[in-house]
């Protein structure tokens, strides 16, 4: 929702206003606003006002409005269109239950209106503290315009609350106040809320004060086609995917096109991959998607592996510190040496991730003591008889190369890839006579410790050789 306010904002010139919606105390979670400051900067949808930023509509928390709400709910009692409400939860709850098993309509039964606190006070199910509720006529309208799905019905309300018993407003009552107050001329919100849109539309006539058009976004799906659950599908925080190496930028494209046909080419052709920009300047509400989109994981990979080639190494590196910090990798502190080797590992693995967390086994060994470097199981079982015999031969070769790095400004080292790569070939290929792809099995395994590792020679240049040496002893001595 945020992402496509966003895109209209920007192309019409508009503010975004973050409002932090927190008038359910008894849902309301002391980190969740600090998430969504955090999730949203992290995705690049910057707001111009909220609670973190100040603004002309100060306070942007609705906790911190409640003396606005007042005035509006006096009024719509003092105007008939609310009355106060003393019924206990507990009987509302035995009228819910009796109107289910009668198979009625449930809604709320109007027993307190049109009674005074004491006349109220001598029925069953009296409570001293009571709530303010509307009272819906029958010629409710029930038909508004959304931008997205043009003529819309809704179901008649019942007469929702507005004000609870602890003094604070609903969701109701409190954005239809706050869209006013704040200069609020687009609501964009999931399709949950269609039913709700006749209590809001009858407020704003009821007070007076013009209507905001109204754009009801699909709701997202899973791969079963049923709406995404937090408890079921841990994608559904958005967090979620930071932990799991996705690029923001790749995200928020995966996202509009959940909800957005592709870019059309002036050729006709369509293009999948799009700045936010690009897809804020062609923005139009009429080319939403009306029915709910599957999220399709495959597509979202796909997308990040784009997005992660396109990406200067140092960028790549830059982006992968944290995952790597977070597993041990490196230090909080990495040294200027670990770094400059970063990028160069960086580069060797870009092409061969889907997420940044994908690259942290592939970097470990780069940054592992050599004695202590751990052979996975499967990288050891599938070392042939001759391994041994491979990588006598392979410190054979290398043995002549010179691992010094020259003191000579803009002279090139003897050990680099290219050198590496003819002197094995020369050995293990035309001098045993092995196949590249078993004959250079037992160096990987070796250098990296791992059965898929970045490309080699380049891996062996990295590490130096020194380590390289050491690493083909280790294995060797272990056979």
């Amino acid at each position: 929702m945020s992402m496509f306010d966003l895109a209209f904002a920007r192309q019409q010139g508009g503010r975004f206003v973050l409002r932090i919606e927190d008038t359910d105390r008894a849902r309301f979670q002391e980190d969740s606003e600090q998430q969504i400051y955090d999730t949203l900067s992290w995705l690049g949808l910057t707001w111009d006002e909220g609670p973190d930023r100040g603004g002309p509509c100060e306070p942007y928390r609705q906790s911190e409005r409640l003396d606005t709400y007042r005035p509006y709910a006096d009024r719509l009692l003092a105007d008939g269109h609310a009355y106060l409400c003393w019924c206990s939860g507990e009987r509302l709850t035995q009228m819910r239950e009796k109107q289910q098993k009668l198979k009625q309509p449930t809604g709320y039964d109007r027993l307190c209106h049109g009674r005074t606190r004491e006349e109220r006070a001598e029925l069953p199910g009296f409570s001293e503290t009571p709530v303010v509720r509307m009272l819906i006529p029958d010629d409710a309208p029930l038909v508004f315009t959304d931008l997205v799905r043009g003529e819309v019905s809704a179901p008649r309300p019942d007469d929702q609350v507005i004000v609870k018993a602890d003094g604070f407003p609903t969701y109701h009552l409190a954005v239809v106040v706050d869209d006013h107050e704040m200069g609020i001329t687009h609501v964009v919100r999931g399709e949950e809320w269609i039913s709700s849109t006749p209590k809001h539309v009858l407020l704003y006539q009821w007070l007076g004060l013009p209507v905001p058009q109204f754009a009801h976004m699909p709701l997202l799906r899973d791969e079963k086609k049923a709406k995404i659950s937090k408890r079921k599908s841990p994608w559904a925080r958005l967090t979620w995917f930071k932990e799991q190496g996705y690029l923001p930028e790749a995200l928020v494209n995966f996202l509009a096109l959940l909800g957005y046909p592709p870019i059309i080419e002036e050729d006709g052709t369509e293009r999948e991959v799009f700045t936010f920009e690009e897809f804020s300047a062609g923005f139009d509400w009429g080319k939403v998607n009306t029915v709910g989109p599957v999220f399709n994981l495959e597509k979202l990979n796909w997308l990040n592996g784009h997005y992660l080639r396109q990406l200067e190494p140092g960028d790549v590196a830059s982006r992968l510190l944290p995952y790597l910090q977070t597993a041990g990798v490196l230090s909080d502190q990495p040294s200027l040496p670990e770094l400059g080797r970063l990028e160069a590992v960086a580069e060797l693995v870009q092409t061969r991730i889907v997420t940044l967390t994908d690259a942290v086994p592939l970097i470990a060994p780069f940054y592992t003591a050599d004695a202590d470097l751990p052979i996975a199981d499967d990288a050891r079982g599938q070392l042939k008889e001759d391994a041994g015999t491979v990588l006598d031969a392979a410190l054979a070769a290398l043995e002549p190369i010179d691992g010094a790095i020259p003191d000579t400004l803009g002279a090139q080292p003897d050990w680099n890839h290219a050198r590496i790569e003819a002197a094995l070939r020369e050995a293990l290929v035309d001098g045993l006579g092995i196949k590249p792809r078993f004959a250079f099995g037992p160096l990987r395994t070796a250098v990296s410790g791992q059965r898929i590792s970045p490309p080699l020679f380049e891996s062996m240049e990295i590490l130096g050789k020194a380590s390289t040496v050491a690493r083909l002893r280790g294995l060797r001595a272990s056979l």
